[in-house]
């Protein structure tokens, strides 16, 4: 009887963990979700005054990731390691969108984070 009990309470922690993980993104996709972005937009990346095109923002992006890699655990350390400002000025990157609109990079990638996990749900 107590093994049956056994058996049956780890049957129910595999499953509810296995359900838990297939519906979970892992921190690889959700970054390679938020780099796709950058690389897909018609948005200038402006970095330390300098205008670049989005293949240019997704290099210099992945380089520093590649740098940080070891730091982060969760997309907002992402955005905020990688795609926030730079490390020789400390001026914030920004961005233009098509419309015109300029802002802090990682203000635009954290609401396209927040659109992409409410499309998740």
């Amino acid at each position: 009887m107590i093994s049956s009990l056994r058996l049956l309470l780890a049957l129910v922690f595999v499953f509810s963990f296995c359900t838990h993980a297939s519906g979970a993104e892992s921190l690889e996709q959700t970054i390679d979700y938020l780099i796709d972005y950058v690389g897909k937009s018609n948005a200038t990346f402006i970095r330390n005054g300098i205008s670049h095109t989005p293949a240019e923002g997704v290099a210099h992006i992945k380089a520093k990731y590649e740098h940080f890699k070891s730091e982060i655990k969760t997309p907002e350390d992402f955005i905020r390691l990688s795609a926030s400002k730079s490390l020789l000025t400390g001026k914030p990157y920004l961005v233009r969108t098509p419309d015109g609109k300029e802002m802090h990079l990682d203000a635009w990638l954290t609401d396209a984070l927040k659109h992409h996990r409410d499309q998740l749900k």
